[in-house]
Order: C-alpha cells, then structure tokens, then sequence
C-alpha cells in the first residue's frame, strides 16, 4: 500500500513542508529576484531618465525658468542653418568611422546607408530616454541585416568607443593646459590615474601570463581584443579612424561655441572649450533624457566657477541641446522613407501571397461518335469530318456491369424445372 504524503501523528496529519522551505534556498530569493529585476535594461533606462528629469527640475526650481527661455528666445535661422551643416560634417565623418571598423570586422558598409542609419540613430538618441537607443537600434538593425547579430552589434560598440577615447584624450590635453576650472585639480589627481592604470595593467598581465591554460572567459576577451585592434588600430584602419575622431571631436566643441555665442557669451575660445569638454564628458553618463540632464548641470557648475555665470551656462547647455536636435533632424526624413517603403514592400507582398490563382484552361470536349444527332442534315458544300481516332476513357467498373441483363433473367425463368412461376399458373406436367 502506497504511504500518502501526510503523515500520521498522535495529534492528527501534517503535511510535509515544501522542499524551498527544508533545504533554506527560499529564504535569499527575495533580495536576489528584486535586485535581478532592477538590473534589466529597461529599468535602467528608466532609472536613467527619472535622474535626468529630477536633474532638470533642480537647475530649473534654483534658477528659474528663465534662463530656459531666454535661450530658446536667441535661436534662430542663421544659427540653426549652422547647426545643420556642422551636424552633416559630423555625421558624415561618424559614419565613415563605422564603416572602416565595419571592414576591419570583416563586414560590408557602403557610405551612403551608413550615413542614413546614423542620422537615424542621432535623431533616436535625442529624441528617446537613455541617449543610447538609436544606437542600440543601429546595432541590432546592421547586425540583422548583415547575418551577424554579434559581430554587427561590436562594430557599433567599436565605433562609439573610439569616439569616447578621442574624447577622453583630447579633453585631458585641453583640461591640463588650458585655464578651467578643473584644471588644478586635474594636475594633482593625474599622475595618481596614472600609476593606478598602469598598475592595473601590470596585474592583469602578470594573471595571463601565469595562467597555464585560457579560461573561456579570457578566449572571449582576447579574442575581443584581437578585434579592436584590427578594427581600430591596424594600419589599414588606424588613420582614417583617428582623423574621423578628430573631425568629429572639432564639430562638437564647434557646436558647442556656436551655442555659446548664440546665448550671448563673449569669453574667448580658449576658455569655452574646457567647458564644452566638460559638458561633452557628462553627456556620457546614462542618466540623461535624450542627452538632457547631466549636460546642463555641469555646464551651469562649470560656468559658475569660471565666473561666467550659472545662469548663463544653463543657458548655453540648453540652445546646444536644441541646435544639437535640429541637426538631427534628416533622421526624420530617412525613418519616414524606411517605414514607407517597408510598408510598401509589406503591401505588395501581401498583395502576392493573397492573389487567387488563376484557373486551368478547360480542355474542348472531344466529340465521339455517340455524341452525334442520329440524323444530321446533308450539306453537299460540307466537307466530310475526318473521322477522330482519339481513345476513349475506360468505362468505370460498377455492379450494373455484372449484374444479369433482364432478357437473360427472363430466359432462365422459362427454362425446365424452373422454380418460378410463368404468367401467374402452376407448374403441371403438360407445362414440362
């Protein structure tokens, strides 16, 4: 007899408890499932965007809406007109950037697609949470399209990465040597950065060099590394990259000085453009609505302790941010292009599939001799009908052609010793 699964005791049945709550897996789920969930991409992103909009109404509630308007207030054609031929230098050079480390990952981007899928990605950037999402898009998008979902997703990372390291290089040149600022500060903490990176690299090697055989983790990273190498730093690659990054780097600082005379700021370019980099730098950080957030507060911070004015570096940073959208703007043009001809190429696709096929010519019947009246009229112009020798289809075989004819039924009835009666009279000798 099978046990059930409570047991019987002297004070009634109880029941087992659950396996979670006898082995204690169950106790830490809870901590591990919350902080799991809240490392999700979307959660970041939203974390990001809830930063950036707190940021905003901060600089806002301490300096009034002022400054907001006043510098939407100064925009206008001319600067706009700028905005846009600086964003297409830009944009240009960023996609030829893509398109080099795309071949050095051994993958295949004409110019011109590459020029439309960043515009696109600008515009997404700007216009979505995180700053982040048209490139996240433009990764997927290339990678799909491709064949390869990784390797078109790296070459994406590669290029923002170059990007950012252009940045952090000339930005640490700009803010050692020219007055910001940072710059006291940076000149102390600089050679401390610099003994922890290279002690950092020390470890490292020293690790690889002891480890008798990779772990899959370290193929992956030599691997990765093997591929920023031939994509960024090889010497087919590393020119057009490097002056791709420069030209880059030059038409956002230009944009950022643009921004500044157009919000009435007077101070000399060498002291805007450890601001913008400063600007540029906080740009970076994910917390950010379209790119809005962390610029305007350091921008406000920067310009405060330069003595330019809090107010007016809010200023600047929010007229960098509208010219920085206008610039962005052909991305519309190229989205409402590629949804139109998606749609049209769905449209025609259905129109194929759902399409009734058309039907089979029906053959002329065959007239056989059957067919024909028993007395046709005579025509003496006619000419005679050449007779048609075409086979006939073999009669179907059904029980009519086995079954006994009724003259043959008949037949049988009258012969002798039949057990039938004929016309109703018994059977007699004389009928015999």
């Amino acid at each position: 007899m099978r046990v059930p699964e409570t047991a019987a005791s002297g004070t009634g049945t109880e029941t087992s408890p659950p396996d979670s709550v006898r082995t204690g897996v169950g106790t830490g789920a809870g901590p591990r499932a919350f902080l799991a969930r809240l490392n999700t991409p979307a959660v970041r992103t939203r974390l990001g965007a809830l930063a950036g909009v707190v940021i905003l109404a901060v600089l806002l509630w301490r300096l009034g809406t002022g400054v907001l308007v006043d510098g939407l207030r100064r925009i206008d054609g001319p600067s706009l007109l700028a905005a846009l031929g600086i964003g297409l230098v830009t944009t240009v050079f960023s996609a030829w950037r893509w398109a080099l480390v795309a071949r050095g990952l051994r993958i295949r981007l004409p110019l011109l697609p590459a020029v439309a899928d960043y515009y696109r990605a600008l515009f997404l950037n700007a216009a979505l949470p995180g700053g982040v999402l048209g490139d996240v898009h433009r990764a997927v998008r290339h990678g799909q399209s491709t064949g390869d979902l990784g390797r078109g997703v790296r070459s994406v990372v590669l290029e923002r990465a170059a990007g950012q390291l252009a940045l952090f290089a000339a930005g640490a040149v700009m803010l050692l040597t020219m007055p910001s600022p940072v710059r006291d500060d940076i000149r102390q903490t600089a050679p401390l950065a610099g003994l922890a990176a290279l002690g950092a690299c020390a470890v490292v090697l020293a690790l690889r060099m002891n480890r008798p055989t990779p772990s899959r983790r370290g193929r992956a990273l030599r691997s990765a590394l093997a591929e920023a190498r031939e994509g960024l730093l090889s010497r087919r690659n590393g020119p057009g990259v490097l002056v791709s990054s420069a030209v880059v780097l030059a038409g956002y600082l230009a944009m950022f000085v643009l921004a500044a005379r157009v919000a009435g700021v007077g101070a000399a370019v060498t002291e805007l453009l450890p601001l913008a980099v400063l600007a540029l730098l906080a740009m970076s950080l994910p917390l950010n609505v379209g790119g809005w957030g962390p610029r305007e507060g350091v921008a406000a911070w920067a310009f405060g302790a330069a003595g330019l004015g809090a107010g007016r570096g809010l200023t600047v940073a929010v007229v960098y941010g509208v010219l920085s959208l206008a610039a962005s703007l052909p991305g519309v043009i190229v989205l409402v292009v590629r949804w139109y001809a998606g749609l049209r190429a769905g449209r025609r696709t259905a129109a194929t599939t759902t399409a009734p096929a058309a039907p089979a010519p029906v053959p002329a019947p065959v007239p056989h001799a059957q067919d024909a009246p028993d007395r046709a009229p005579f025509e003496p112009n006619r000419a005679p009908l050449a007779p048609n020798y075409a086979p006939l289809p073999p009669p179907e075989a059904s029980i009519e052609k086995y079954a006994p004819k009724e003259s043959t039924r008949l037949t049988r009835s009258s012969l002798p010793f039949s057990a039938e009666p004929s016309e109703g009279r018994p059977m007699t000798p004389e009928s015999v």
